[in-house]
């Protein structure tokens, strides 16, 4: 059953109530109460090339018991390709995918390209107590050659590394000002394991922090994502 979907009335809710509690969903149409766990989405993301899908596979051993680590480019198929209202339709599907994986009791660790303007609007962002996100960065020169080392099938000509420099060049501008900020941690230079602790600490810091699920009701608009636009896992 899809998680906006009243189980009692059947109608779709697109703002449940989410005040009778952290383990509860109240229908705003028929007021049927039921089991939900919201818990806090970790968005770990960034431009291409910072190393987001390598932090990936490092946080599976140091997250196995808390969390469950996904990549975003996992659903990255078929229709869900669709580019109308900035990838609404992925980005809405990963949220639902997020929500019901939740259930477990475990928060999920998204890693991919993705910046709040893209998630907050979304009915499905009700159904997480807090959305947080974590931002790889690298200096422009060290990142544009990283993209350039990349296999030829993966199509980064110069136009994309340009694309993706201005990408990053907007979200360290932006990242403080965004709804919720974001966090950004540098990582040229940085050993893998340096990399992967400072990004263990920063869930830590999140999953101890108390609820806060105060979020804008109108949609902001970011610039188009580069990396949504072509099969990239990095």
């Amino acid at each position: 059953m899809h998680p906006l979907i009243c189980a009692h009335c059947g109608e779709w809710d697109p703002e449940p109530d989410t005040g009778a509690g952290a383990r509860l969903l109240r229908c705003s149409f028929c007021g049927l109460t039921r089991p939900f766990l919201r818990l806090p989405l970790l968005c770990v993301t960034g431009p291409s090339g910072t190393g987001k899908s390598t932090v990936a596979r490092a946080l599976l051993e140091g997250l196995r018991e808390r969390c469950v680590v996904l990549e975003q480019d996992l659903l990255w198929v078929g229709g869900l390709r669709d580019p109308a209202d900035d990838h609404r339709l992925f980005r809405s599907t990963w949220l639902r995918t997020a929500a019901m994986v939740q259930q477990s009791g475990r928060p999920v660790v998204l890693c991919g390209t993705v910046v709040p303007p893209e998630l907050e609007y979304l009915p499905e962002r009700a159904l997480f107590d807090g959305v947080h996100y974590l931002a790889l960065t690298c200096e422009p020169e060290a990142l544009a050659e990283r993209l350039r080392a990349r296999p030829a099938w993966r199509g980064w000509d110069e136009e994309r590394i340009i694309e993706t420099l201005e990408y990053q060049d907007w979200l360290l501008a932006e990242a403080d000002r965004l709804h919720p900020p974001v966090s950004l941690l540098e990582t040229t230079g940085r050993p893998l394991t340096e990399t992967t602790e400072a990004v263990l600490r920063w869930v830590d810091a999140r999953l101890s922090e108390p609820s806060d699920d105060d979020r804008p009701r109108t949609r902001e608009r970011a610039p188009g994502d580069p990396e949504a636009l072509h099969v990239d896992t990095a």
